[in-house]
């Protein structure tokens, strides 16, 4: 938990606990620096640690991949600056993508119950 709800004395006042989009946000943030900087730049993912956090934590977003090239990919959409890494920013681009994605897929699902009931 971001140390923005805590006290000094370490506690969390009830009226501070974070919503669950602010968990959302920590969970995302604490996810990036697990994995950047094992190796080098401490504040980015190198294409290994990009690959280490992909199979990880998006385990059955790659189970459904069958391109042995998708890491490369990956990397090379959201290397924006052309840096060799990811770094957070970009990193977030790609959460935001799947997670859009992800709704679609969600909404799509949807109107077909939907239809389904209408008949």
């Amino acid at each position: 938990m971001s140390n923005i709800h805590k006290r000094q004395d370490g506690a969390v006042p009830l009226h501070n606990m974070p919503t669950q989009l602010e968990n959302a946000m920590d969970t995302l943030i604490k996810i990036f620096h697990h994995y950047s900087g094992k190796e080098g730049d401490k504040y980015k993912l190198n294409k290994g640690e990009l690959k280490q956090l992909l199979t990880s934590e998006l385990t059955d977003f790659l189970s459904c991949q069958k391109d042995p090239q998708l890491v490369d990919k990956i990397m090379k959409d959201l290397d924006t600056n052309k840096d060799n890494e990811v770094d957070f920013n970009e990193f977030v681009i790609l959460v935001a993508a799947l997670t859009v994605a992800c709704n679609d897929f969600f909404e799509e699902q949807l109107k077909q119950k939907e239809i389904g009931n209408d008949k």
